[in-house]
């Protein structure tokens, strides 16, 4: 598949209803989950299913009424994405959403699956046309086959606690290969415990630049601020999102964490989200913090920590804009 002309511009997104330029992003969360089939990830943990959309609706309709305007959702092929949920949930809140392709850990996967068993090149051609020509609509057990028009706009990708075993190296070759084809920033789920740095000096002997790389979950997966340090100097993304998760570490950690980061330089290199689940959207568990909490609750208690508004700013919006826009490799 030849790139788009859209694929060789710097200043373009591609969310779940069409191109749009990255300066469309004022306020970005950077890894949530806004729709997910019932499936393996739900017999895992029932707060995985987020299958109610006129639920999700009010919490991204919240999001936006407190300044939100752009969601990345990162539920990959395979295990219960919904394309078309979240075309539908992005046109009538108007909140933009970037999809993803590419692979979850194996835990999510049923033990006999097409994701497990498919070449590199099978692999890496289906995440490059999901990028440049349409997500599939199923592929949760049986290969996929039915194909929409909505594009994704990102990779997401899987460290697990076992590292980079022969599985996992065959799925990472294959989307690199897709991030340089379509142009799209890898994502990186951080298992807890896992360690990046292996996986960081894997991908850059694959050719793919550090700063399309963003490694997620590090606040909760890597107590050492040294790693992230380290990752953040070679250029890569550090996307925070232990943010009202008490079962991990305080909101008072939480904000030290971002406070450490800023003062060593690294304002140009952070993102952050909430990693939504079913039990924390206010409009599935009355209990929970809700789409909006970063916006209403964590912003105000960073500025009260000393974080600046153009820090904020950098986080939200223009960290974002880079992150997300197509770069051709």
């Amino acid at each position: 598949m030849e790139k788009t002309e859209s694929t060789m511009e710097r200043d373009v997104i591609v969310t779940v209803c069409g191109e749009a330029p990255a300066e469309s992003i004022e306020f970005c969360q950077s890894h949530e989950h806004l729709a997910i089939r019932p499936g393996q990830s739900a017999r895992l943990n029932p707060a995985l299913c987020i299958d109610e959309p006129e639920r999700t609706l009010r919490e991204l309709e919240r999001y936006k009424a407190a300044g939100g305007n752009t969601v990345i959702d990162a539920q990959p092929v395979g295990c219960c994405r919904d394309a078309k949920i979240l075309q539908m949930l992005s046109a009538q809140s108007g909140v933009q959403i970037i999809a993803s392709t590419g692979f979850h850990k194996m835990a999510f996967y049923p033990d006999v699956h097409w994701i497990r068993e498919k070449s590199e090149a099978y692999l890496a051609k289906l995440f490059t046309d999901e990028i440049l020509c349409g997500m599939f609509d199923d592929g949760d057990e049986a290969e996929p086959s039915v194909r929409t028009e909505i594009r994704a706009g990102q990779i997401k990708t899987a460290l697990d606690i076992c590292g980079l075993t022969p599985l996992y190296r065959r799925l990472f070759r294959a989307a690199v290969s897709a991030a340089r084809a379509g142009g799209v920033p890898l994502m990186i789920h951080v298992e807890n415990h896992a360690d990046p740095l292996p996986l960081l000096a894997y991908l850059k002997s694959l050719d793919l630049p550090a700063e399309r790389m963003i490694f997620c979950h590090l606040d909760r997966a890597c107590g050492d601020l040294s790693v992230h340090k380290k990752i953040a100097e070679q250029g890569a993304y550090l996307e925070y999102d232990t943010i009202g998760r008490s079962k991990y570490h305080s909101d008072e950690r939480e904000t030290e964490i971002f406070r450490e980061m800023l003062d060593a330089g690294f304002e140009d290199r952070i993102l952050f989200s909430l990693d939504t689940t079913r039990e924390r959207l206010k409009a599935y568990t009355p209990e929970g913090i809700g789409l909006d909490y970063i916006l209403k609750s964590f912003i105000p208690r960073l500025l009260e920590a000393g974080v600046t508004e153009t820090q904020i700013r950098k986080i939200s919006r223009e960290n974002c804009r880079r992150a997300f826009s197509l770069k051709c490799l």
